[in-house]
């Protein structure tokens, strides 16, 4: 198994437009050969400390967003030639439109699966 995880930071103005993208890009994901799963996650919680998580105490949902809102894409494919294939067909259609709604270029970590 090959994944990525992609970390994107998205302008407030933008939310809506860029959740509708993240619905449209998983859909069409999983329309090509070779990819397994596509998750696209919201930051909506917070650990209040290492202290805390110890004692097992629930997680702090924040409340607020200062600047910008965080999601992260998890997604499997079944090899690196599956994840080039797809990440090109995904740039091509999909670049303009994330480009309006991010801050940043997304941090992208690549690997397979150890366990």
């Amino acid at each position: 198994m090959f994944n990525e995880i992609c970390i994107y930071e998205a302008k407030l103005t933008k939310l809506n437009e860029i959740e509708e993208l993240m619905k449209e890009v998983a859909e069409f994901y999983l329309k090509q050969e070779g990819v397994i799963s596509v998750h696209y996650i919201k930051r909506t919680h917070r650990q209040k400390n290492f202290d805390a998580v110890k004692k097992g105490e629930l997680p702090v949902r924040l409340t607020k967003n200062v600047g910008k809102v965080t999601y992260i894409l998890y997604w499997v494919l079944e090899n690196e030639e599956v994840h080039a294939r797809v990440s090109k067909l995904g740039i091509e259609r999909f670049y303009k439109r994330w480009k309006r709604c991010l801050i940043t270029m997304p941090k992208i970590i690549l690997g397979e699966n150890i366990v």
